[in-house]
């Protein structure tokens, strides 16, 4: 599929990982023949989707190539969204302090269908593992848009949402991007490889997201221990994933607000 309009480009492409599997991605650039800094947009939960694909063409439009990777490429049949939403709900109709409770979790798996098994066994008990492949496959989008004829290499960014944030996070402690902004991201793991992050951070929370933000101490520990160029924005009164416009948790005034800092924070590293 491409998509261009007076201003941008936009198309599927495919990008060669490491072990051979060829990932589907959306490339968004502004339609002229010049060369652009990067960014890399990296997806929820809920993998490549349109809402993540106006995301990319949001930043073409502000000058950036920007390349969004459906990281579920090895299990694209059965992490679909619809499939991780029913998941995901199965687990959040458990109380917090129980997810963790290996009898509970039996009980639930007990109801569950098979569908909603195997996301469960993959998502979450194989998260570490699933992760690890995850950051893999965003090297392979570095090396892509490193050789890109319309990109300038040396000028590479990324940016994330909840899931996306974390391997936003982790991505910087493995590459010199010149710029990173994860919105409500897992802390780096393990979390002295904030000593590796060479680039700006531009790190933005909700401010009701009590799982994510216990984090956020340690965090900025590390990050005043290794004089590290980072920046942190809470949005009170917020809810995880407040950026997304196609979830009930959208918060129009944090959205707008973050949306001009990212933009403004990656002009100002990346050009």
């Amino acid at each position: 599929m491409t998509k261009q309009t007076a201003r941008v480009a936009g198309e599927e492409v495919g990008i060669q990982c490491t072990d051979e599997a060829v990932m589907k991605a959306f490339l968004a650039r502004p339609s002229d023949d010049q060369s652009h800094p990067a960014i890399i947009v990296i997806h929820e939960a809920w993998g490549l989707n349109d809402q993540i694909r106006s995301v990319a063409e949001r930043y073409a439009e502000e000058g950036f190539v920007a390349l969004a990777p459906h990281l579920f490429v090895r299990n694209s049949d059965l992490l679909t969204e619809k499939n991780i939403e029913s998941a995901m709900k199965l687990m959040w109709s458990v109380p917090p302090e129980k997810r963790n409770d290996p009898t509970t979790i039996q009980g639930v798996m007990a109801k569950a269908t098979d569908v909603q098994r195997k996301v469960y066994e993959l998502f979450f008990q194989g998260r570490e593992a699933m992760e690890t492949a995850m950051v893999d496959d965003l090297l392979s989008c570095v090396r892509f848009l490193r050789e890109h004829p319309r990109v300038r290499g040396d000028r590479l960014g990324a940016t994330g949402f909840c899931m996306g944030g974390g391997l936003t996070y982790q991505l910087a402690t493995l590459y010199p991007l010149r710029a990173a902004v994860p919105f409500y991201g897992a802390n780096p793991k393990p979390l002295e490889a904030v000593a590796k992050i060479q680039g700006a951070v531009l790190g933005i929370y909700a401010g009701n997201d009590g799982r994510i933000n216990a984090e956020v101490p340690a965090l900025v520990e590390q990050m005043l221990k290794h004089q590290k160029d980072f920046t942190l924005k809470v949005y009170p009164g917020t809810e995880h994933a407040f950026f997304n416009d196609t979830r009930p948790v959208y918060d129009r005034s944090a959205a707008e607000d973050s949306w001009q800092r990212a933009v403004a924070f990656f002009r100002q590293h990346l050009d």
